[in-house]
């Protein structure tokens, strides 16, 4: 296999602290879910974010692969929940739509999408992840 990209992030402080590059290029302030800190974020928002752009660009590679060009969006909603007092896990809702398909022509290139991105592969058997075609 070869390494196309690597890259890392540095954190202090857990939920309540910050996490930057090792060339401070990027610089965030962390704060635990639910709790409103201004110019923070926290893991799950950031999981998101990540997760819906690498989803849509393999769904930009799979409409590339079958000549589509409609335009799409996806929407990665990423869920934590507690399995007990000391255990968490996440969940994740993929949220596609592609302009000029149906909702069922979209169903099935999201889940094409689903076999191609490698967030998709990385959390196959350990989360839930749900994908679902939406209205354009």
């Amino acid at each position: 296999m070869k390494k196309m990209y690597s890259t890392k992030m540095i954190n202090t402080g857990g939920r309540s602290g910050e996490v930057h590059s090792p060339d401070h290029s990027l610089e965030l302030n962390i704060a635990a879910p639910g709790k409103r800190v201004e110019n923070a974020t926290n893991p799950e928002q950031l999981f998101a974010a990540g997760f819906a752009a690498c989803f849509n660009s393999a769904l930009d590679l799979v409409k590339s692969s079958k000549g589509i060009d409609g335009a799409s969006t996806v929407a990665a909603q990423v869920s934590l929940y507690a399995e007990s007092e000391s255990s968490f896990v996440l969940g994740v809702e993929l949220e596609g739509s592609i302009e000029g398909l149906s909702l069922e022509e979209t169903q099935e290139l999201l889940e094409v999408a689903h076999t191609v991105c490698p967030y998709s592969k990385a959390t196959a058997g350990n989360i839930e992840v749900t994908v679902k075609a939406v209205e354009a």
